[in-house]
């Protein structure tokens, strides 16, 4: 899998990973948006490494259902 193709379809900004904050400031995508109760909205953001990990599980668990994984452009823009 070439990972640059997969990374070019994310929106990248400065963030705190949220699977390695000890990163510091690192590039960063949107990976979801979470809705706490009474803190309105919480981006979780991610880091290449992340991204490309989150990619590679999608495509696993595609295979493992016999269809193929196809990266929507659409699904990695943020509002």
């Amino acid at each position: 899998m070439n990972r640059q193709p997969i990374l070019d379809l994310y929106t990248w900004a400065d963030g705190i990973c949220f699977r390695h904050p000890g990163k510091g400031v690192v590039p960063t995508a949107v990976l979801g948006t979470l809705h706490p109760r009474a803190a309105g909205e919480a981006e979780v953001r991610g880091c290449a490494e992340c991204v490309i990990e989150l990619e590679t599980a999608k495509r696993q668990c595609a295979a493992s259902r016999g269809s193929e994984h196809r990266t929507d452009p659409e699904q990695h823009v943020a509002e």
